[in-house]
């Protein structure tokens, strides 16, 4: 008799304790640590095939925007390299969400960074890269709408010179809006993790 009492209570409980976990709310999931930044916007630059494009046109498109120069001699070639494999890693995990990032590369220097030349440069690190210049006045309207920072430096009197810039790659989701900073300075396993977090 014992033995039947003890089970009704723990059955009992067990229904209780069910009936408390079904009716506790699911937490809200974290905001992404960019929401409601003032940063982005439309831009108007030419792609690596020589056709304009626009903010608009990814619309329904998660993107990753960076920017920087094909002739950077280190910064820019890391970080587009561990862009390029935390998006292979995407793309295992997470094919369908991987086909609507779109990684673009801004490049901050037109005289040198032809199509052609934005082409080969983006093409060594992943193939849905996309590289963008312009003229001068429509990238300087782009880096004022996203926050960027650049400094042309000095020519060597050869054509070559550096170029100070910020490298943040941020992740703008489908309605353009801003979602987060990416960790380039981290493994690309962290950016594809980021990824997988933050774009919808």
């Amino acid at each position: 008799m014992n033995d039947l009492k003890q089970l009704k209570i723990a059955l009992l409980t067990l229904g209780t304790g069910v009936a408390i976990a079904a009716c506790s709310p699911e937490a809200p999931p974290a905001p992404p640590p960019l929401q409601g930044a003032a940063i982005g916007g439309d831009f108007e630059l030419v792609s690596e095939t020589g056709e304009t494009v626009r903010e608009a046109d990814f619309a329904g498109q998660n993107r990753v925007i960076y920017f920087g120069y094909a002739f950077c001699p280190d910064v820019c070639p890391v970080d587009m390299q561990r862009l390029g494999q935390a998006m292979r890693i995407v793309e295992e995990r997470d094919p369908e969400m991987a086909e609507r990032i779109t990684p673009i590369f801004v490049s901050v220097d037109p005289d040198r960074d032809t199509p052609e030349v934005l082409a080969e440069f983006t093409d060594n690190f992943h193939p849905r890269m996309l590289g963008l210049s312009g003229s001068r006045e429509a990238i300087d309207a782009a880096v004022d709408s996203y926050g960027v920072y650049y400094q042309l430096g000095e020519d060597d009197g050869s054509g070559t010179y550096l170029v100070d810039h910020s490298n943040n790659a941020i992740l703008f989701g489908p309605d353009g809006e801003p979602l987060a900073i990416l960790p380039l300075q981290d493994q690309p396993e962290a950016i594809a993790d980021a990824l997988l977090r933050w774009a919808r």
